[in-house]
């Protein structure tokens, strides 16, 4: 195994990884990483529309770890 396949396999499974997290807890991944990246105190609220974009984002992190586990050859 070459040393780009080990990168491509790590690429994939860190997109699928994250894909599942977010499409199944938007809410808590979304709130973790609102609560990582800003300083203080405060809260927020966001838009009833944020959870779901939060899920179709994961829904294309797990397509493109499985468009990028495709085989070029395979498509002839």
């Amino acid at each position: 195994m070459s040393t780009n396949e080990l990168w491509s396999m790590l690429i994939r499974i860190v997109l699928a990884t994250l894909g599942v997290l977010e499409l199944l807890f938007p809410r808590r991944l979304t709130d973790y990483v609102m609560n990582v990246t800003t300083v203080g105190e405060a809260t927020y609220e966001y838009k009833s529309w944020v959870y779901s974009i939060a899920r179709i984002e994961g829904l294309v992190f797990i397509l493109a770890a499985i468009r990028l586990g495709k085989d070029p050859d395979e498509d002839e």
